[in-house]
């Protein structure tokens, strides 16, 4: 019996140990990939007393003026696994997927103060977008949009899983492209840490239309030519530095209308700030991920591994001595008279003695182990091999 669970424990320590060393290297991997199942998200930002461009458009009248409102920006993001099945090129096959994003930016009124939509690949383990011919993006409202009229590069709607305390490239919708976002620090974000990263951009002008450069001009500076839109932003970002969410954002934005003749006007001032109940719910789906991250890459496999080397101990020690009381009992057995109990000479062996009788040969091991022989050899044989 004791040779049997014995061989069971040794079994079982190896299956746990074999499970603490493969889940970090095979599974962990697995989870720290955006899934292509992602359910939608939806967070929001608000800027209180801000001042942004209206353009209102009746017939063939155009209104344009800057009010004053508080304004809130939604942004709604949707997973496309099947885009991500059919129509993502081959070298990007298991390691990319396709989402859609929305944003509105309304004031409390409900009236439109812009919005866009676009279509974009996310590298599944960086966050980072991927090189994908069929992106858009759609910034008029127009129902037709020129597919690959935009390249995105950088982090866009999120960062690394891993994230480093280092600089990383952050994409900008205004400018088109990627600048630095600096790591400035550690915060605490209702009770999770956070890394924050902080990307400046000082007076870009940005590459305006020149159907837009002439309504402005009309609209603020009729006795100017030419002008430009210039741009400046101060986006930080706190970040989950195990997943790479977004637990809160912050952006500081501002766009003026410069004519080559006329006064400065304020299209944009706007300090647009993640809602409290956005940052709650990113808080609690990040503390969430990092629980299923942390169970794959660190409880589960330090509790088997534990387990593991205490039932292969166990098994070791049970089997040891097992096999050390057959070895006694076999020796008092040798050691009986060969005519048969008499008086005093009663057998060693019986129902009441620490003899281990032979095993039937059709004994089987348990399903749990797979070291141990499918049968064991009779006593007699077994005596003989020693």
């Amino acid at each position: 019996m004791k040779l049997r669970v014995g061989a069971a424990l040794f079994g079982l320590g190896v299956l746990l140990l074999v499970i603490a060393i493969g889940l970090p290297l095979y599974l962990a991997p697995a989870v720290t990939k955006l899934p292509y199942d992602l359910d939608r998200t939806t967070s929001k930002a608000e800027a209180v007393n801000a001042r942004a461009l209206k353009v209102t458009v009746v017939g063939d009248s155009v209104s344009i003026e800057v009010p004053q409102a508080t304004l809130v920006s939604t942004v709604e993001v949707i997973p496309q696994p099947e885009a991500t099945a059919d129509r993502l090129p081959k070298e990007l096959a298991g390691k990319a997927v396709v989402w859609d994003v929305y944003q509105t930016v309304k004031n409390s009124g409900g009236e439109v103060f812009s919005q866009y939509s676009t279509e974009l690949a996310l590298d599944r383990a960086s966050g980072a977008a991927a090189n994908w011919d069929e992106q858009w993006l759609n910034e008029t409202g127009a129902e037709q949009t020129p597919v690959g009229n935009v390249t995105y590069e950088g982090q866009v709607y999120k960062f690394p899983f891993d994230t480093k305390k280092k600089e990383y490239p952050v994409f900008d919708r205004d400018l088109k492209r990627a600048t630095p976002a600096k790591f400035t620090g550690t915060e605490d974000v209702k009770g999770l840490e956070a890394y924050r990263f902080e990307q400046r951009i000082e007076n870009e002008t940005l590459n305006t239309p020149e159907s837009n450069i002439k309504t402005l001009i009309g609209r603020f500076a009729p006795q100017a030519t030419t002008g430009k839109v210039v741009y400046s932003n101060t986006r930080t970002l706190w970040v989950d530095p195990v997943t790479g969410a977004y637990l809160k954002v912050r952006e500081q934005q501002h766009k003026e209308f410069r004519p080559d003749n006329g006064p400065v006007t304020v299209l944009l001032d706007a300090d647009f700030n993640y809602t409290e109940d956005t940052i709650a719910k990113s808080v609690e789906t990040a503390k969430d991920n990092r629980l299923k991250i942390g169970m794959v890459r660190t409880y589960v496999p330090i509790g088997a591994g534990v387990l593991g080397v205490l039932a292969l101990l166990a098994g070791m020690l049970l089997v040891l001595r097992g096999n050390g009381g057959d070895a006694t009992a076999r020796h008092r057995l040798a050691e009986a008279p060969a005519g048969g109990p008499s008086g005093d000479d009663a057998p060693v062996g019986g129902p009441l003695s620490d003899e281990i009788p032979p095993a039937s040969t059709n004994w089987r091991t348990d399903e749990e182990s797979s070291t141990v022989p499918a049968q064991r050899p009779a006593v007699d044989d077994e005596a003989e091999k020693r």
